[in-house]
């Protein structure tokens, strides 16, 4: 079964992750100099591209916003947690319960930007992959290495045994995360806005922090923590990097 990708960026990292892999690009019949430009892309790639009216689209997409471009693509790779590899500079971000798609694709993104080598998700209480996730992505879950495990905790127990060190996110934790040595393999654990990261998720882990807060407001959703988080691992490795 054919999966569904909808919209200008997100069809448009689709080509550029996948070529000719990807099955057809639709886009809509017309004069849009936008979607002129990624039927081109598309066919320089060697993808077959298909002009459909507006209302073909519409039925296709379900109610999905598409901005008059629909790619058919195969079905994402999903990693097994063993083909998993712990560098010395390795990082992993793990979500525990976002059952959000927008949130979902928002944390991938951010992971594929600032470097996190794999996203780990359990197969239950999760968001699905679905092409809301796709698109709140913009794209990047093409790009991404992803990881849907059976059960979270014994995965980061397996990846700890390879020396990663596991950190929740937590807003009351007893350290904030910038105290943390986070030099090594790490995994950023971020749990749903509601519950935060489970109990036996958290028990997996070696350490639960705090993001530095001054406002009112105690908490932050779980792509801005995300992004923050992995930041601050990417900003304590380039200090260390040009300290003499």
């Amino acid at each position: 079964m054919s999966r569904l990708i909808l919209g200008i960026q997100p069809v448009r990292e689709a080509i550029r992750a996948h070529g000719y892999g990807l099955e057809q690009v639709l886009v809509e019949r017309g004069d849009n100099p936008k979607l002129q430009a990624i039927g081109r892309f598309a066919t320089d790639q060697g993808i077959a591209v298909e002009e459909r009216s507006r209302g073909d689209l519409d039925r296709m997409a379900a109610g999905g916003r598409h901005q008059g471009v629909i790619a058919l693509a195969p079905e994402l790779r999903l990693r097994r947690l063993e083909e998993l590899v712990v560098e010395p500079t390795s990082i992993f971000m793990a979500l525990d319960g976002v059952m959000d798609p927008q949130n979902f694709g928002a944390v991938i993104r951010s992971a594929v930007a600032l470097g996190a080598r794999a996203i780990l998700w359990p197969e239950h209480a999760s968001a699905p992959l679905s092409p809301a996730t796709f698109r709140a992505s913009a794209g990047a879950i093409e790009h991404a290495t992803l990881c849907r495990v059976p059960s979270l905790p014994d995965a980061l127990l397996s990846l700890a045994s390879q020396g990663a060190t596991a950190v929740a996110l937590d807003a009351q934790g007893p350290t904030e995360l910038g105290a943390l040595d986070l030099a090594g393999p790490v995994v950023i654990v971020v749990g749903a806005e509601d519950k935060g990261v489970r109990r036996p998720v958290r028990r997996a882990c070696h350490h639960a922090a705090r993001l530095p807060m001054s406002g009112p407001i105690g908490s932050l959703n779980a792509s801005v923590a995300a992004a923050l988080a992995l930041y601050e691992v990417l900003r304590q490795r380039q200090t260390r990097s040009l300290t003499p």
